[in-house]
Parts: structure tokens; sequence; C-alpha cells
């Protein structure tokens, strides 16, 4: 195992979920927008990078967060809270990102002009139903390795599903187009979290 491999198995190891935090703990938007930015390296569907992002910093609205968020305390007194949203019509992305991708030199354009003929045809014929499923798992993954940078920075936290999202959706005005899936509360803990066990591993794994 080498140096890295040994940093990444330290940040999985000792992230948890916190929710207790210190509410005089503040992370500047650029800090917020670097750990975003790296966040969204992680992998998607088709690279159509399905989700979008709205960040809580400010008190009051975060005070009134609280109440959609089931009263959950950290909604409050993080930091930041992050609601990670699944674009439902991730399609409509699928130019840029291709032009994007060939600009860079990764394609040729011949390939990037196959890959946006087929993402048309391909994802707007699909059910409504799919395409979310679809949006919702990506959006996990860029919440998960969210969190996992975050904690390697020195910050904590805790995704929240447990929310209204039609009060959300009124609240921050979210287009049809997109859906709240998880709100990750960020910042600093005030307590450490409490410690949680895994099932064995032998439980859930099966070897064919």
């Amino acid at each position: 195992m080498n140096a890295s491999e040994t940093s990444l198995s330290t940040v999985i190891r000792e992230r948890r979920s916190v929710r207790k935090y210190d509410p005089g703990f503040t992370i500047s938007q650029e800090e917020i927008l670097d750990i975003l930015k790296e966040a969204t390296l992680a992998p998607s569907s088709s690279n159509l990078q399905p989700w979008k992002f709205i960040v809580i910093q400010d008190p009051e609205t975060k005070r009134e967060l609280r109440s959609i968020a089931n009263n959950q305390e950290q909604a409050e007194t993080a930091s930041a809270v992050i609601a990670v949203l699944g674009d439902k019509e991730m399609y409509k992305n699928g130019e840029k990102v291709y032009r994007g991708s060939y600009e860079a030199g990764y394609m040729d354009e011949a390939t990037m002009k196959m890959m946006i003929e087929g993402t048309n045809k391909l994802y707007p014929a699909a059910p409504v139903e799919t395409r979310a499923n679809i949006a919702s798992f990506d959006a996990g993954l860029v919440s998960m390795q969210l969190m996992l940078i975050a904690k390697a920075r020195g910050y904590d936290t805790v995704p929240m599903g447990g929310f209204n999202k039609q009060q959300f959706i009124e609240k921050f005005n979210v287009d049809e187009r997109y859906m709240p899936v998880v709100l990750i509360a960020l910042g600093k803990a005030a307590v450490p979290a409490h410690k949680t066990t895994r099932l064995p591993i032998e439980d859930i794994v099966k070897f064919i």
C-alpha cells in the first residue's frame, strides 16, 4: 500500500456523520467552490454530470431551512448546507460536455458529433422516472466524493435525506428540471461524532 492509498484509507475510516457543529466556524465561498470543483470530477452516466448545487450560508436562511429539514439542528449550525440537486434533463448538457472534450483534445470531431447525436436521441426518449433514477444515482456519487474531500481538508459533514422536498422546491424556486436529492451539512464538529459499526463483510459479499 503506497502513501496515497494510506491517506485515502485514513480519510474513509475517519469520516463520520457529524450532527453537532461549531456555529461560529465559517468556511469561505472560495474554498467551498474549490471543494465542489474537485467533487464534480466524480463519474456520471455518459459524463452528462446531472447535478446542480445550492450553497446555503446565510444565517436566517439556514434557520428557515431547519424547519424544512425536520428541525435537524445541523441545518442551522453548520457553516454551510449544500443542497445537491439531480438534473432530470441531463441530456441538455450533452453538447457543452462533448464540445468541451473535443476542444480539450480528448476526442475527435466525429466522436463528438456521434456522442451529441446519440445523447439527444437516447435520453429524451427515456421515461422521466428512468432519467430521475440516473440523476439520483449520479448525485449520490458526487455527494460521497464531496464528503470525502471535505474530510481530507479537515471539515465535517452529514448527509440529510430527511427533509420536505416540496417545501425546499418552493422556498428556493427550484426549476422543475431539477429535483432535490440530499442536503449536506458542512462545517467543524463541536463534539466528536458517534462511532458506528458495519455488518460483517462476509454477510454481504458473495464471490461467484
